[in-house]
């Protein structure tokens, strides 16, 4: 069975009550919930983590290797900032989808780079709670195409 870890960044624990109008009023229980549902009825497994921090991001993308067949990550704010996890993603070779709610390329100037996009195998960005869901699906077909190969 195809595995797949599922990571949200920083500040995406307060889904649903931060910037509505931006993100959207779906908590990350509900957008979890919905996520466990697509990804039973694709027969694939998944596990999903939050953190605020950094490192453990960092940690969790390099424990993934040998265990998971691709990474669907919200980088959330370190997609600008954080060298870390761009070199942790390319250094474990599983591969990633990135995702975010917002198009990051129609906001603040400081928003429009990503550090990730360059080791990620494709971006889904602006389709609100949908870039989950389209990102899952991509990350689905990634990893079946992994699992095929080995």
């Amino acid at each position: 069975m195809c595995k797949i870890l599922i990571i949200h960044g920083p500040n995406l624990n307060l889904l649903g009550t931060r910037e509505p109008d931006i993100y959207g009023k779906l908590s990350i229980a509900r957008i979890n919930k919905d996520l466990t549902a697509l990804a039973k009825k694709n027969k694939v497994q998944i596990v999903i983590a939050q953190s605020n921090h950094e490192g453990e991001i960092v940690d969790l993308i390099q424990k993934a290797k040998g265990k998971f067949n691709a990474i669907l990550i919200n980088p959330a704010a370190y997609t600008h900032t954080s060298v870390a996890i761009r070199d942790a993603i390319a250094a474990v070779g599983v591969p990633t989808v990135e995702i975010h709610l917002s198009n990051i390329y129609a906001r603040e100037e400081f928003r429009r780079t990503s550090l990730i996009s360059a080791v990620a195998v494709g971006q889904v960005s602006g389709f609100g709670v949908n870039s989950y869901t389209l990102g899952l699906l991509a990350a689905i077909e990634v990893a079946k195409n992994v699992k095929r190969k080995a």
